[in-house]
């Protein structure tokens, strides 16, 4: 397997030449790296006017690995070949290192980059990315690999010293500048000595960075402080100093799956990524395995998407029985400046609420818990000055008894901690629960297989008045913010909670339309697309240059979007012929409109070119209608090319194929027509004065992959 690096934006708040000159100083051995044994010159290139100077190092290193595996491997020390090659006319200096011990067996590369800050040119960014691909060792594959990786990411870390070190140094010196590159000065630069090294910082740019194809990548990549976010960074990068400051202390590679997931999501879901904190949740959830990480994020960005989750907050109003009844709400913070929620389960007649609302009510009632717990996370962040990610729960359960396990209530609950778990994991920092009585066994042995391991050990039960010495609630929360209801002197503007009136209860009926509302309450249709029949949509056009936008989603599988165009209408589907034109699944509804009979070129065309679309990835685009009549906007299996050793098809398998998922794609999407007079801006704006779905999409970037005037953002 290859284990990939990718660093975020260092920055250093130094020039570019300064920069350079303490970077050149480590070379041709540097006593703070001490694997990095010595180098030699192989080639070097300089322009006649001084501004490119190329230089290509043979590295010796003294790798830390055990003496045994050194003698199998019949090596005393590994060699690494760098090539450094320094712009001074653009003031950039780009490191390129590849292992040259062992390169049968093992292949590393790695990509150094020293740039100007593109908001602040005294500033110097630095970003590095690196893969290892070891094939074969003599039987050690596993600790080879642990080996190289433990030493890379603990040099990573030596970056920031390092160059500190030399940059302290210069300034003992007396060097605390360097002037720029000019053809004019390019003479003087050659005359004009700097403790006997030319000033020019890049001169002498070192291979000790390849040397390091296990060490230097370290060197130059730790050189950020804790201090407030660089401004100026490119968008679609990731500075250090932000990381630390508001997602908190990561390991090097840590660091790396968050900057590559994100990047993914960024190539897949363009302008609809979640933030960077959200992220990083997900990747803590699955222990940083960036695939287990992105397959359940973008399961929940689908889920958000369809029931459109993030506007929950503002568009919808919890009933006024959630209202006077739910006996839980926010009360300032713990003492580590996390959100504290306040439940008094006890408290709470569960049975009631459920009769009275129906279950999808009372989970959509806690998502909404859920989000404005992160609204107050970021808040909490900026107060603090300090990362704050998830929040602290406190649930009384004073007053729990037999009434609150009633079977339809704990299906409610199982329910509501399943859908909690899948879309909000690592936002429970602490859970505290007070009071438990005897009949909590009993409950807490049918919810907790529910409950993820990582969140249970989050979990602090205390019986009767435990809570009140040692190691109890003093510890996680100021005496001053202690509730009333435990002793305390805060008056908690948590609602007591107390039995619902019966004359509130509503019908199974009644409750099963209501929750039927709630959750078709989406612009969104699902539709399954099998391999030998896609999914298709018919759209009228009765006026030229109308404007057909999309916005879907591959919820499972790969899938090719086709538009087509035909002046006559095609027949309406069969549904009661299975085969024939229309298939309802769970998964959504799969119909063909075009006739076997069709002929393409015929009796309809292609209006847009094909595009493949992979799972995961969310698409949006538009099409401006150069004629009226009837478009099909198509979802086709995308297949992969057959395999010389399939065998024949039997009746069975065929069959079977409808159900096996090798053979169906989901899908999630969303179409508009819209008048040109109402498309404002360019062609890939997404942007209608009328549009809900232009709301969706405002942030969104476009690609230029289309024909004439429609375009496909992915």
């Amino acid at each position: 397997m290859v284990q990939k690096y990718q660093s975020p934006v260092r920055v250093y708040k130094h020039p570019f030449e300064l920069i350079m000159a303490a970077y050149e100083k480590r070379f041709p051995t540097c006593p703070l790296i001490p694997m990095f044994v010595a180098s030699d010159t192989v080639n070097e290139f300089k322009s006649e006017d001084g501004a490119v100077h190329v230089i290509e190092r043979r590295c010796k290193l003294d790798i830390d690995a055990p003496r045994l595996l050194k003698k199998i491997a019949g090596v005393d020390y590994v060699y690494f070949v760098q090539k450094n090659s320094l712009n001074r006319r653009d003031r950039t200096l780009h490191i390129e290192a590849y292992n040259e011990t062992f390169s049968n067996r093992v292949i590393i590369n790695e990509h150094c980059c020293y740039t100007v800050h593109p908001d602040n040119e005294d500033w110097t960014c630095f970003e590095q990315s690196a893969s290892l691909d070891i094939k074969s060792f003599f039987g050690f594959e596993s600790t080879v690999e642990k080996i190289a990786m433990k030493q890379y990411t603990s040099n990573i870390k030596k970056g920031k010293e390092i160059i500190e070190y030399y940059l302290k140094q210069l300034e003992e010196e007396g060097v605390t500048f360097v002037p720029r590159w000019t053809p004019d000065a390019c003479k003087l630069e050659k005359s004009t000595s700097l403790t006997g090294r030319p000033v020019s910082p890049a001169i002498n740019i070192p291979d000790t960075a390849t040397k390091e194809g296990l060490n230097n990548k370290e060197i130059l990549n730790t050189s950020s402080s804790p201090s407030e976010p660089t401004a100026g960074t490119p968008d679609d990068k990731l500075d250090a100093d932000y990381i630390k400051r508001y997602l908190g202390d990561l390991t090097p590679m840590q660091e790396s799956c968050l900057i590559r997931l994100r990047q993914w999501l960024q190539e897949t879901h363009k302008g609809k990524i979640p933030k960077d904190e959200h992220i990083l949740r997900f990747l803590r959830a699955r222990d940083f395995n960036i695939d287990k990480a992105r397959e359940i994020l973008c399961q929940s960005l689908t889920w958000r998407k369809q029931h459109q989750v993030d506007y929950i907050l503002d568009t919808w109003n919890p009933p006024q029985v959630l209202q006077d009844f739910y006996a839980g709400g926010w009360h300032h913070h713990d003492k580590d400046g996390r959100p504290l929620y306040v439940l008094r389960l006890g408290q709470m007649d569960t049975k009631g609420l459920v009769r009275a609302l129906g279950e999808e009510a009372l989970l959509r009632y806690v998502l909404s818990i859920n989000e404005e717990g992160l609204r107050r996370c970021e808040e909490n962040t900026k107060v603090f000055g300090r990362p704050i990610s998830s929040w602290t729960c406190l649930v009384d359960l004073e007053g729990l008894n037999m009434r609150h396990l009633w079977r339809p209530g704990v299906k409610a609950l199982l329910r509501i901690i399943e859908v909690v778990e899948a879309n909000y994991p690592e936002t429970l920092g602490r859970l505290l629960i007070l009071r438990a009585p005897r009949v909590f066994p009993v409950l807490w042995t049918l919810v907790s297989p529910f409950i993820d391991d990582n969140t249970r050990k989050k979990f602090l039960i205390y019986a009767g008045n435990d809570y009140q010495g040692p190691g109890g609630l003093l510890d996680y929360i100021d005496k001053e913010i202690i509730p009333d209801f435990l002793g305390g002197e805060c008056m908690c503007e948590v609602p007591e909670g107390g039995l619902v009136p019966k004359s509130l209860y509503r019908t199974a009926e009644e409750l099963e339309n209501e929750d039927l509302k709630l959750w078709t309450e989406t612009i969104y249709q699902s539709a399954s697309v099998f391999k030998g029949a896609p999914h298709e949509i018919l759209i009228q056009i009765v006026d030229a240059s109308s404007v057909i936008t999309w916005d879907f989603d591959v919820c499972k599988g790969d899938i090719v979007f086709n538009i087509y165009h035909s002046k006559r209408a095609p027949q309406p589907p069969k549904k009661e012929s299975l085969g024939a034109h229309s298939i309802t699944s769970p998964g959504g509804n799969n119909v063909q409109l075009i006739d076997k009979v069709w002929q393409l070129g015929r009796d309809y065309s292609m209006v847009e070119s094909p595009l493949t679309c992979r799972e995961g990835e969310s698409v949006q685009g538009s099409h401006v209608t150069r004629w009226p009549g009837f478009y099909i906007l198509q979802w086709k299996f995308h297949s992969m090319p057959a395999c010389a050793t399939t065998s024949l098809p039997r009746v069975d398998d065929v069959l079977a194929s409808l159900q096996v998922s090798s053979h169906k794609c989901k899908v999630m999407y969303y179409t508009e027509v819209i008048g040109s007079e109402d498309f404002r801006g360019s062609m890939t704006s997404l942007e209608s004065s009328h549009s809900g779905f232009s709301q969706l999409s405002a942030a969104t970037t476009s690609s230029s992959q289309s024909h004439s005037s429609s375009m496909i953002s992915r």
